[in-house]
């Protein structure tokens, strides 16, 4: 029965960077941190390590729009690492910040983040504006109550930055 767990990896570094599948480019990233102390170089995770790994972060830097979802549902905050982004969602919640690809503007937010624990707090308080982790539970009330087994559900509230992006 022990096989059935899943293993359980453990990151000991400042900076983990999971790679793009293609090795052409992880070769490019692998050369560019060849040397830099703490900086660790992985090829894609699976869910369960990733997830794992978002939940120990003290900030994601990303361009990619699932991470853009994930962080937030663990509270970390999020550097969106694009001049646009269609999850503007975190954005405008506040737990992303979009900073493009300029790399003093990186280094400049990163730093400001991670040096300013009120800065970083602002962005963990403002939650998730994807959902609250209660939508299966909310499915299978819906589902009863459409085979008159339960009463309807009430909705669910809308989130705060849905709410400022239809004032928008």
């Amino acid at each position: 029965m022990m096989d059935a767990l899943p293993k359980i990896v453990w990151y000991s570094a400042s900076a983990v960077l999971p790679t793009h599948p293609n090795p052409a480019v992880r070769a490019q990233v692998e050369q560019r941190l060849a040397g830099v102390a703490g900086a660790l170089v992985t090829g894609p995770l699976p869910y369960q390590a990733l997830t794992r790994l978002l939940a120990c972060s003290a900030l994601v830097l990303t361009d990619s729009g699932g991470i853009q979802e994930e962080a937030p549902s663990f509270g970390v905050p999020v550097l969106v690492l694009r001049e646009v982004t269609e999850r503007m969602e975190s954005v405008v919640a506040g737990c992303a910040r979009l900073v493009g690809t300029d790399e003093r503007e990186i280094v400049t937010q990163a730093s400001l983040v991670l040096g300013d624990p009120r800065v970083r707090a602002r962005m963990v308080a403002a939650g998730n504006p994807y959902g609250d982790g209660r939508a299966a539970r909310r499915t299978e009330q819906a589902v009863a109550a459409l085979l008159g087994m339960a009463p309807m559900p009430a909705p669910m509230p809308l989130p705060a930055a849905d709410a400022r992006l239809l004032a928008a």
